[in-house]
């Protein structure tokens, strides 16, 4: 028998202005994650573009020389798990992941079909697992001749995480 679930959410519990402000502060670019990934690219002695317009998706990190794009996703806005969480929204933020659900996998599945090796990094795995967010991206680049910062710990990662596209740990 399965399991009937119903809408949890109950409506906002801030006011309009209030929810205004809070999410005007939201940033699309230079989060936490995205700087500490520029971080490890540089600490791997990478050139790098970031945002590339003519790229679909506008991919976080690019490396051109090979063929390698680095998306770094927030853990809500591109719906980690989110069919755990989805029924706590309302509908209007339910149906916003969502589109970008679809957006993402439309934009990731056009970059692979272009020839590009896509690496998807989850905000949590950013934050919990930067060294196994290092060596999957050290992976994906494996073609190049790496040139590590002077001092970085770049040689000594290990472990590594499947390069999963939705649930991935």
């Amino acid at each position: 028998m399965s399991e009937i679930r119903e809408r949890r959410h109950r409506g906002d519990i801030m006011s309009r202005e209030k929810r205004s402000a809070v999410m005007s502060r939201i940033r699309g670019r230079g989060t936490k994650p995205e700087l500490a990934v520029r971080e490890m690219l540089e600490r791997l002695g990478v050139a790098y573009e970031e945002h590339a317009r003519d790229l679909p998706g506008r991919p976080d990190f690019v490396v051109r020389s090979a063929r390698v794009v680095v998306l770094v996703d927030g853990d809500f806005w591109h719906g980690w798990r989110f069919e755990h969480w989805r029924l706590n929204l309302s509908e209007h933020w339910e149906k916003k992941i969502a589109a970008n659900r679809r957006r993402d996998a439309r934009n990731r599945k056009l970059l692979k079909e272009s020839g590009w090796t896509v690496v998807r990094l989850w905000e949590h795995q950013v934050r919990d697992s930067p060294a196994r967010c290092r060596q999957r991206m050290r992976r994906a680049l494996s073609g190049l001749k790496l040139q590590p910062a002077p001092g970085s710990l770049a040689s000594t990662d290990s472990g590594c995480l499947a390069d999963n596209d939705d649930q991935g740990h």
